[in-house]
């Protein structure tokens, strides 16, 4: 039986991190918003009590249910959960009087204690909070300081609960790492068997149980995930598996044709369907950025409906969808607002009665990367950058035409190849063109322009929570631009975008 960590979520903006840094030690974790945490797992081997923008003081404060302290599991709160370990058991905890934010070291460490093993003192904690442990409750003892926090780590005696003032899940916390390792292999007891070849063999047994004697049909993106949930999904079940790759005119240049060949080499069963045209038209004078996407959604569904009900017998709808996307996309009842609709999130309309098999909905980027590896998927396939849903709909801000299309188009194919001419294009996350709703004048040939602007952007991620923009060689951007504003005829100006996420997020729309 798979083990397991409960991460749970009381809506800090650091506890997917948690959850990437136990995957990293090979060790299975999900995250479970506060008010609906379920620990019947067979094998349940830890819990974890994230940070939250909330306060233990707050009138109401989120609070972790009963069943967390009843499970008889090792408990560690990071932050905010533990300042409520201390709050419940009847400690102090105050508002601080200057917000500790930032790079602390540890002054003193109770080396001999488990949770601390191998944790040197003055190493590197990042701190990240409102409120302090002014004093613990009788029974709770400190095992680490810094030199302004005094309750930096504690234990509670004859338990196996923990708290820690500091985030060891980021990576300014030098020995978080470590610390983590303690908490989960040698505290928790965890065996740390979460391999890509570990996930691939009880995926594919959960496909063929789940799945039976059924046929699945799938939409193919070209992507990665798609590409590697529809290898799953063909090593599973086969030739029932049925996959239809969508044009929706909103494709990189020539993009169509390409996927359809790649997988033609790769033995799985797609169908290309040019529905180009259709999705323009029901686009025709929409500028709205969540409409647009709820457009492409519904006429993708209506497209691939038609298709789907071509093929006799089909049970159920394989999806891409990963990690990122479900918790992008958790309702505002929860920790997390919603950012976005995401295209493969969510329940089908009623018309479609399948059931939705998702291969892929506990992984990050990089683990759906790694399991391709292991199913032996081409590097050229799993290096591509991720591509948004809804295409360039969403890159081409305003209404969308035709021309609008054909110029970003030529622009994004440009910038991309540039990339891998350059040997850039792997070193950079995700990489596209946003055609502006602004011009800008001009002058070419002695004469004057008035024409688009188009913006540049790249980004360096690990799974799309978190980007930073890529500091792209400026005689690169220059020779870029050169070549967009001489080739594309209606573009004269190009900018580079140069905000990271958070604040800003890696689509502009």
């Amino acid at each position: 039986m798979q083990e397991t960590i409960i991460i749970v979520d009381f809506g800090s903006q650091y506890t997917q991190l948690i959850a990437r840094r136990l995957r990293e030690l090979n060790v299975y974790c999900e995250i479970q918003p506060f008010h609906n945490v379920n620990t019947d797992h067979v094998n349940l081997k830890g819990i974890v009590l994230s940070g939250s923008p909330h306060s233990v003081l707050e009138d109401n404060a989120p609070l972790p249910p009963e069943v967390v302290f009843q499970s008889d599991v090792p408990v560690l709160g990071v932050c905010y959960g533990a300042q409520h370990l201390a709050h419940i058991g009847g400690g102090s905890v105050q508002k601080s009087e200057v917000r500790e934010y930032g790079r602390a070291n540890l002054t003193s460490i109770d080396d001999k204690h488990p949770l601390m093993n191998g944790v040197p003192v003055g190493s590197q904690v990042w701190m990240s909070h409102g409120d302090t442990i002014k004093s613990l409750p009788e029974g709770y003892q400190i095992i680490a300081s810094t030199e302004d926090v005094a309750v930096a780590a504690f234990y509670i005696e004859n338990k196996q609960i923990f708290g820690i003032q500091f985030h060891p899940e980021v990576y300014h916390s030098t020995d978080g790492m470590q610390l983590l390792s303690n908490f989960v292999l040698d505290i928790c007891g965890c065996v740390a068997d979460w391999t890509p070849a570990a996930f691939v063999e009880e995926t594919v047994e959960n496909l063929k149980s789940t799945i039976g004697e059924g046929k699945v049909v799938m939409g193919l993106s070209g992507g990665v995930d798609s590409t590697v949930a529809a290898v799953l999904l063909d090593k599973a079940i086969g030739d029932r598996l049925h996959c239809i790759f969508v044009n929706n005119g909103l494709l990189r240049k020539n993009e169509f044709q390409s996927v359809l060949e790649q997988y033609k080499h790769m033995g799985l069963n797609v169908k290309g369907v040019d529905a180009s045209d259709r999705f323009l038209g029901q686009l025709e004078g929409v500028s709205e950025p969540e409409a647009k996407r709820k457009i492409i959604g519904r006429v993708f569904i209506e497209v691939f409906d038609d298709e789907a009900n071509r093929i006799e017998g089909v049970d159920f709808l394989g999806q891409g969808t990963i990690y990122p996307d479900v918790i992008e996309s958790v309702s505002s009842g929860g920790p997390s607002v919603t950012i976005k609709s995401h295209h493969n999130v969510g329940g089908l309309p009623d018309f479609m009665k399948l059931s939705v098999v998702e291969p892929l909905r506990l992984l990050f980027k990089d683990e759906v990367r790694r399991v391709g590896a292991s199913l032996g998927i081409a590097p050229q396939l799993l290096g591509r950058h991720p591509f948004p849903g809804p295409g360039l709909a969403i890159r081409v801000l305003g209404d969308i035409t035709k021309e609008k299309v054909r110029i970003l188009q030529e622009v994004d194919d440009i910038f991309i190849q540039g990339l891998r001419e350059e040997n850039l294009y792997d070193k950079v996350w995700q990489a596209g063109a946003i055609l502006l709703p602004v011009q800008s004048v001009g002058v070419m040939g002695d004469e004057r322009t008035y024409e688009q602007v188009v913006a540049l952007r790249a980004v360096e991620s690990t799974d799309g929570m978190t980007a930073d923009w890529v500091h792209l060689p400026y005689e690169f951007l220059a020779r870029v631009s050169n070549r967009i504003i001489n080739r594309v005829k209606g573009v004269n100006r190009v900018v580079y975008d140069i905000s990271s996420k958070p604040p800003a997020t890696i689509e502009w729309e």
